[in-house]
């Protein structure tokens, strides 16, 4: 982290007005290592240097980035890859190559990714309790008979567990190409694909188009967006429903 002049560090860190913090390092409020600072040109660099008032210990909070990506296909989603693979990483910004992505998707999975620095939020869209839909368009090889619709609705094993139930969801049906909308509520290691598996059909191609309220939209591939006003509510919502379990 970049170093601060005091008062612009307190001021940061939500102290109040550049007078207001200035006042306090000149009445000796503030403590740098744990001793009193009264000059307001001293510089401090939060990763070295603790400043304390009364104390209590003042931290200036990360900025939080919350963003969509598309993700193409034949893309990993990790910062480096053993093999050399292209990462998602290569896709965004500079300013969020910190970011984590709240779930992953496997490398021949496009679509939705929600990526942010903001780990309670990370927390809240992959814990298991929360619930949260993950609705993908899958187009297979075959159709789909009804038992094995209704077995994927129930639930069926794969790696020897048994999924939730789903939402299956037939949006065209033609011999060599059907494309379903499938919702689940969890998020195994190639889920989708296993369970088309375990019924006798194949992926030809998947993509994730939304996460709980999030929608992918008309996002083009390999192109990212921040999360509106809107989208970050609703998560940072997410986050507080947490907390208070």
């Amino acid at each position: 982290m970049k170093s601060y002049r005091l008062n612009k560090y307190l001021a940061e860190a939500g102290l109040g007005s550049r007078r207001k913090v200035e006042e306090l390092i000149l009445n000796g409020k503030v403590a740098v290592n744990g001793e009193i600072v009264t000059q307001l040109a001293t510089v401090v660099n939060p990763d070295k240097d603790k400043v304390e008032i009364g104390k209590k210990a003042v931290v200036i909070e990360a900025h939080k980035v919350y963003l969509l990506l598309n993700k193409p296909c034949n893309y990993v989603v990790t910062r480096k890859d053993e093999f050399d693979r292209k990462t998602i990483y290569s896709l965004l910004p500079d300013f969020a190559q910190q970011c984590v992505s709240a779930g992953r998707l496997d490398r021949d999975t496009e679509g939705l990714l929600l990526l942010t620095n903001d780990g309670d939020v990370v927390q809240a869209l992959t814990h298991p309790t929360k619930n949260v839909e993950k609705v993908y368009k899958a187009t297979i090889d075959q159709p789909l008979h009804k038992l094995q619709l209704e077995d994927l609705r129930k639930g069926v094993i794969i790696d020897g567990y048994k999924t939730k139930p789903a939402g299956i969801y037939v949006k065209s049906n033609r011999p060599n190409s059907v494309v379903l909308k499938i919702v689940i509520k969890e998020g195994k290691k190639r889920q989708i694909r296993l369970m088309l598996e375990a019924v006798g059909r194949k992926v030809i191609s998947l993509k994730r188009i939304q996460i709980g309220e999030i929608e992918l939209g008309k996002l083009p591939v390999g192109m990212w967006r921040l999360c509106s006003k809107d989208e970050v509510r609703y998560l940072t919502g997410l986050k507080l429903k947490r907390s208070k379990v």
